[in-house]
């Protein structure tokens, strides 16, 4: 058995505010992936994959849900087989790696399942989310489902608000010197305590005041600019979300790299923002000139994800 690739995903904007229903863009990232196979002699990684899968078996068996069912005996006889999910998506770095986890269980395992082949209109995008939300949070807690939908549909998601999501068209890649890239922060973040630092300073009227008329007015703006290719107005939205997470988001950001978030501002040479939940993984980069960039960040892992 070898079941269909699901790729990794980015959340361009909208951390923490699409959990405030603010707007979010994510694409998917097809650097990293992850596919369920089927081994006879599981050992390390693979084995500890097929081990943490019969624990989701058994979450899934009890979530009584009327919005979706498993083939569970499937499911159980391909564990016994020794059914591993093989993946490259680093866990623990903001890029969805149980997010494509679960994109693939529910692909293989659910009944009537919604197919990317079929018209997805909003009601069907919003009852894959609500079920992916179901199964993620056995990773996460709380999960908005928002990684697996990425991963299962394969196309750009825009957020407008949690009851409007739908596929978005991105302009597509030029040749120019502008670029998005992963800064690698050489730490594994963990997405629920963090998540727990945001709900409580959220219960702050000035931060929450912050959200609404800073962080998610910025982040509105970076969406808008992206997606009608409006680089120019984008890279001064980011400048300014930059400022405003360095400000209000100092425990998501590793201390190590607070200096290299303030050096970035500073010499306009590219823009910090978090990837994902923070804490460590990865940290999302724009700038107007890569080579400058590489050149500022000489130090670090850098990775390309898009070029303006």
């Amino acid at each position: 058995m070898k079941g269909p690739l699901f790729y990794a995903k980015i959340l361009l904007f909208g951390e923490y505010g699409i959990i405030k229903d603010s707007k979010g863009l994510a694409i998917p990232f097809n650097a990293y992936r992850g596919a369920l196979k089927t081994s006879k002699n599981l050992e390390g990684i693979s084995k500890k994959s097929n081990e943490n899968l019969y624990k989701f078996y058994t979450y899934i068996s009890n979530l009584n849900s009327d919005i979706v069912s498993f083939n569970l005996a499937a499911f159980k006889k391909d564990l016994d087989k020794g059914m591993y999910f093989d993946s490259s998506i680093p866990q623990g770095y903001g890029v969805g790696s149980s997010g494509a986890l679960v994109a693939s269980i529910y692909d293989e395992y659910a009944a009537d399942k919604i197919t990317v082949l079929e018209n997805l209109t909003r009601e069907k995008l919003l009852k894959l989310k609500e079920i992916f939300s179901l199964m993620e949070s056995f990773f996460h807690g709380k999960s908005s489902g928002l990684d697996p939908l990425n991963s299962y549909l394969s196309l750009p998601i825009l957020i407008n608000s949690k009851e409007n999501i739908e596929p978005a068209g991105i302009p597509s890649q030029k040749r120019g010197k502008g670029a998005v890239f992963l800064l690698d922060s050489e730490q594994v973040g963990e997405t629920e305590p963090m998540v727990n630092i945001f709900m409580n300073k959220m219960k702050n009227e000035g931060f929450r005041k912050m959200i609404s008329e800073e962080f998610a007015l910025h982040t509105d703006a970076c969406i808008e600019n992206f997606l009608q290719g409006d680089v120019k107005s984008l890279f001064g939205n980011v400048k300014s979300l930059s400022k405003v997470v360095l400000k209000n988001f100092k425990p998501m950001i590793p201390d190590a790299f607070h200096k290299v978030w303030e050096n970035g501002i500073a010499t306009n040479d590219y823009y910090l923002k978090l990837c994902g939940s923070g804490g460590g993984g990865y940290i999302l980069g724009f700038t107007e000139d890569y080579k400058k960039a590489q050149e500022s960040l000489k130090d670090y892992k850098l990775e390309l994800v898009y070029r303006f």
